[in-house]
């Protein structure tokens, strides 16, 4: 009789909702912690390099090694983590007075790599359970993520607008129950056995295929593309648009994460052809950065926002399906390939932002350019930023439709 994984699956679930609480608790406060500490943009921007790239390191570390872990002990631990990162996380005023960005720092490490690990793990957790269709249960799995994103932004937002931004660390108490309630239900639960490499030889003959490295760079555009909107949503509709942070959040960045639920709800029941989807998916993300970059009307750019989370929705689980099809025997370690591509787009991406926000703050040209065009230099800095961030999807394109074609030939 075949084991019932009901439980395993709901398990894996609440991990990867904490996911979404990991990756976007920082963008969510990100004004709060400019206005209470008076953090540059750059540091914001740092916070979430550090998430991705300490994910990435995980990743890679699992991409060589994972033979040698406990790979079951290593998901139940998973949640763990994450509740100790975000206490610490919301301590951090209590811990770090003198400077609070320290705190922040250590607290973002930790739950990054529990992050990291779910990253890894959750995927061919769920993979290894017998499925009839496990493209769809792929897609079902990121749904959860983008379901989860949809209710830490409401959660967050109306806590903060209820409560007042000076609370904000009692939020992340308070979100710390969704990795709890995880590690609760790992609890006496078997996981399946996944298949590893059994010596780092077998993975360097993965690593010498160049279809591998194409599958990488399609998830690192995906990444990219989906993370950059995603993190600074909520700051390009306040500061660019001047729409209020609550409606900004609730109507724009929260549409954003609808919009990406509904994408993968969608084809997890009834998707099919994923090249096709991947390809028109990235050439829409490639307009809406572009439109919310050259916009300054509010409705549109809260258009471009949500529409984002359609179009990129399925680039990063669509890359994963792409990926174990062209290398089911990969196991774990293609996983964590591709775990490592994904969260180094996602590092790079919303970190290139900040970064071109702040420079154009200190360049005397752009900020006559921005005086005489009417705009405020943190309003023409986010554009640029996000003129950049269209790169990402549009370099996509080509990839996806090579994959499409070969899809199609076949």
């Amino acid at each position: 009789m075949q084991p019932s994984y009901k439980r395993l699956k709901a398990a894996c679930y609440m991990t990867n909702v904490s996911m979404a609480v990991v990756s976007n608790l920082s963008p969510l406060l990100f004004l709060t912690f400019r206005t209470q500490y008076g953090i540059s943009y750059s540091l914001l921007g740092l916070l979430v390099l550090v998430n991705f790239c300490t994910q990435l390191g995980i990743d890679l570390l699992f991409s060589f090694f994972s033979h040698r872990f406990n790979i079951p002990l290593a998901v139940k631990i998973t949640p763990v983590l994450t509740v100790a990162g975000l206490l610490l996380y919301a301590a951090a005023p209590l811990l770090f007075p003198a400077n609070v960005y320290v705190g922040l720092l250590v607290g973002t490490v930790l739950f990054s790599a529990a992050s990291g690990l779910a990253e890894v793990l959750i995927s061919p957790v769920i993979a290894a359970i017998p499925a009839k269709d496990p493209d769809r249960e792929m897609s079902r799995l990121h749904s959860i993520y983008a379901w989860g994103l949809v209710g830490v932004i409401l959660v967050g937002t109306l806590f903060l607008l209820a409560f007042g931004a000076d609370n904000w660390q009692w939020l992340a108490v308070l979100l710390a129950a969704i990795p709890l309630t995880a590690a609760v239900l790992y609890i006496g639960q078997t996981i399946p056995p996944m298949q590893t490499e059994e010596k780092t030889g077998g993975v360097l003959q993965f690593m010498r295929q160049p279809a591998l490295w194409l599958c990488v760079f399609g998830i690192f555009c995906g990444g990219a593309a989906e993370l950059t909107m995603n993190q600074w949503a909520s700051g390009y509709l306040e500061q660019v648009l001047g729409i209020p942070k609550v409606w900004g959040d609730v109507c724009g960045v929260a549409l954003f994460a609808i919009m990406l639920g509904l994408g993968r709800s969608t084809y997890a029941k009834r998707g099919k052809n994923i090249a096709r989807v991947l390809t028109l998916g990235a050439t829409g993300a490639a307009v809406c950065y572009l439109t919310a970059a050259l916009c300054d009307l509010p409705l549109v750019g809260l258009l471009a926002c949500g529409l984002t989370g359609l179009c990129v929705s399925m680039l990063w689980p669509g890359s994963l399906v792409v990926a174990a099809d062209r290398f089911p025997t990969g196991g774990v370690f293609i996983y964590a390939m591709m775990a490592a591509g994904g969260d180094l787009g996602a590092s790079v991406g919303p970190q290139l932002v900040g970064v071109i926000t702040d420079l154009t703050l200190e360049n005397p040209t752009a900020l006559s350019l921005a005086a005489g065009w009417g705009m405020t230099p943190d309003q023409l800095g986010m554009k640029l930023g996000l003129l950049v961030g269209m790169l990402f999807p549009l370099c996509a394109v080509p990839l996806f439709a090579h994959v499409w074609r070969k899809w199609r030939n076949e």
